[in-house]
């Protein structure tokens, strides 16, 4: 038999340690580890769950590498064309880790009815077009047949509907200004089919997804031609290191720019949540540790003269210690057992009902995203206990100091 085990847990279970000084002090350190555990699952959680979001939001509508010619264009509007005969299209094969390719077109363009007007861009897209991850932001109508004859049926987001009071099915005037001066317009008419609603309010308000065949016509291109190449990567992790690999391969009329490039601005921004989360964990590992320990010395003086008792029949100093240890042990895994029920409970709250909203000019997104994961929360609760364990260590060296005289005669 475990006998320090077994003191340990007769410890714990005793009626009178319930009513004992050390009760409220337990009780409060339990209490801190379990507030502790939810803040940083919660924490990491929304933190990661952020990142990933607003990362597939930005690739949603980019791609993960975008391929265009070399130009001083700052716009999304697309000057110089591409041709697609390229080795590289329609399969990426020189670069293992490019799952998909797909060419599209993009020109600025004005919507006019009869109440309002707003300046988009419209984006041309062919067949190739990766629709998942648009199709996840579809509120109303269906997707455009872009596989057929040219057709004027476009996808428009909510925000620009709403302020054009549109709806699906409705028609629309879209003006592109040609090159050059006193030149009228190019007017296209089209037809909305479904409606998308991303809550990136700087796609939101810009974007109208329509078939590529419509920019090719008004900008007086070949069938063959394309005004770049949005590339999609296997893991985005990677997406450095791939980028130089299809920077590469593509040519030296052609460049390649990585959306983490494209928009750094955001991806600057997103560093600074691992900064946040990292700063959340050691507060609040510290905040649990210290709890932790004024506990356990309360423990020790309160059982003072047990001490004395086991060392004056023989106990070690390391075997006394353990019996605490065990003791502190219970009262770490019980804030542990009920942090994690809560911490998790949040999160599968907010995942599946969204009841924390964000708003979207700030941070892009329309409620707080969730990203659970059983590693990270596990590796969460082994930090906090090795990081308790280690410290606690330190307060259970006063039992060596305590004498069996002394301590039997302790009131």
């Amino acid at each position: 038999m475990n006998l320090e085990y077994f003191i340990a847990k007769r410890l714990i279970t005793a009626k009178e340690n319930k009513s004992s000084i050390s009760a409220p002090i337990i009780k409060i350190a339990i209490s801190a580890i379990a507030i502790g555990m939810i803040m940083m699952i919660v924490s990491v959680a929304t933190g990661i769950g952020l990142q990933q979001k607003i990362r597939e939001k930005i690739s949603a509508f980019n791609g993960h590498i975008i391929i265009a010619n070399y130009d001083s264009n700052q716009s999304e509007t697309t000057l110089v064309p591409v041709s697609k005969n390229q080795k590289f299209y329609p399969k990426f094969n020189s670069v293992p880790e490019v799952n998909h390719i797909q060419a599209v077109a993009s020109k600025a363009g004005i919507i006019r009815t009869a109440d309002a007007f707003e300046g988009i861009v419209f984006k041309g897209v062919g067949a190739d077009y990766k629709w998942d991850n648009i199709s996840e932001y579809l509120v109303s109508g269906r997707l455009p047949n872009l596989v057929d004859a040219l057709n004027s049926e476009v996808l428009i987001s909510q925000y620009l509907a709403n302020r054009l009071k549109l709806k699906v099915g409705d028609r629309f005037n879209t003006f592109f200004m040609k090159e050059g001066e006193n030149k009228l317009p190019n007017v296209r008419r089209f037809k909305i089919v479904g409606i998308f609603n991303s809550g990136f309010q700087e796609f939101d308000a810009t974007y109208v997804l329509g078939d590529i065949r419509h920019m090719q016509r008004i900008n007086k291109w070949k069938p063959d031609q394309v005004g770049g190449f949005e590339v999609f990567v296997n893991d985005f992790d990677d997406i450095k290191e791939v980028g130089e690999k299809v920077y590469e391969h593509t040519g030296s009329t052609l460049d390649a720019k990585t959306i983490v490039e494209k928009y750094s601005y955001i991806f600057e921004w997103l560093q600074l949540f691992d900064f946040n989360i990292v700063v959340i964990l050691i507060i609040m590992i510290l905040v649990a540790t210290i709890n932790m320990v004024v506990a356990l010395l309360v423990l020790i003086l309160e059982r003072t003269q047990m001490i004395g008792i086991l060392k004056a029949i023989g106990a070690n100093n390391w075997s006394i210690r353990k019996m605490f240890l065990y003791n502190a042990s219970y009262l770490i895994f019980r804030g542990l057992l009920w942090g994690n029920l809560i911490g998790v409970s949040i999160l599968l709250i907010q995942k599946y009902f969204g009841i924390i909203e964000l708003n979207p000019e700030n941070y892009y997104v329309n409620e707080a995203p969730v990203y659970i994961n059983v590693f990270y929360i596990l590796l969460l609760n082994l930090l906090t206990v090795g990081v308790c364990f280690l410290v606690l260590l330190i307060p259970s060296y006063i039992i060596t100091k305590i004498t069996p005289v002394k301590a039997i005669r302790f009131d």
